[in-house]
């Protein structure tokens, strides 16, 4: 068996502390939510329980945050269906070439590279100016979706470049509609890349805090009650509050794999079926 070369060995172990770096603070906040009931939120542990876990599902004087929690799921969702509906539209648009597509393209991922603190003073200025209510699910929504549709673009535009159009014409061939065409050939083919988008514009706002900090009103996102948590609890509650965001963050992650997965053996089968026919 071949040796490997010292290098080999150098990279692993700068990946493993580069693993070690990323999800160290989340391992250590787990194992501190188990504290027992007197304890901190530093090492040494005293005591293991799920004291503070149960704590969490009690009447919190510190805050809102099962409705904090609500709204973050409510506005994720929002966020999640506008990006898609909003980058599939970009992305059949861009197919062809229009008077000011490159300068269009551009305006919209300009969000990517400017400060998030800014769009959101910007985006609440400019709701003050029009007399409108800040709220997170108006000026809020507004602000997440600057971060968000630029990413839902770049996937689709990446997509759609590479789209083999023969399907699309053969559709048209047998009769099919635009709009069947669409519909029955053109979503199916690239379903698991618009499972991607979902997955890209739940996440970035169910975690969003800058960009909803000035534009989310009286009601705070679960971004901004934690960190508002952070100034006035000093028992371990908080940290079971952030184990169960982070569960709750794998969970929508491995559901939406869930739903890759069962597209591809969908495909699988129906390949095999339309095999077998021939």
């Amino acid at each position: 068996m071949e040796r490997r070369p010292r290098s080999f060995y150098l990279l692993a172990a700068f990946f493993g502390l580069f693993v070690l770096f990323l999800y160290g603070p989340i391992v250590t906040i787990g194992i501190l939510s188990f504290q027992g009931p007197q304890g901190g939120l530093t090492f040494p542990m005293n005591g293991v329980s799920l004291h503070w876990f149960r704590d969490l599902f009690q009447e919190q004087a510190v805050g809102d945050i099962w409705g904090a929690f609500r709204r973050s799921f409510a506005l994720g969702l929002m966020v999640m269906v506008t990006t898609v509906v909003v980058s599939v539209m970009a992305g059949l648009a861009f197919r062809k070439r229009f008077r000011g597509s490159g300068l269009l393209f551009y305006a919209a991922i300009t969000s990517l590279v400017i400060p998030s603190i800014l769009i959101s003073l910007g985006v609440g200025l400019i709701f003050n100016q029009l007399g409108f209510r800040i709220h997170w699910a108006t000026s809020g929504f507004g602000a997440q979706l600057t971060w968000t549709l630029p990413f839902g673009l770049l996937i689709m535009f990446a997509v759609f470049n590479r789209f083999d159009k023969s399907y699309e014409e053969a559709a048209r061939d047998l009769g099919a509609t635009a709009w069947q065409t669409i519909r029955f050939v053109v979503l199916p083919i690239i379903a698991p890349s618009l499972i991607g988008v979902a997955l890209f514009g739940f996440t970035l706002s169910y975690d969003e805090f800058a960009r909803t900090l000035l534009t989310a009103g009286s009601y705070n996102t679960l971004p901004l009650e934690i960190f508002g948590m952070t100034t006035n609890v000093t028992t371990p509650v908080i940290y079971a509050l952030g184990t169960l965001t982070t569960l709750f963050s794998f969970a929508i992650i491995a559901a939406f794999l869930l739903g890759v997965w069962i597209i591809g053996k969908r495909r699988a089968r129906l390949g095999s079926d339309a095999g077998k026919g021939v």
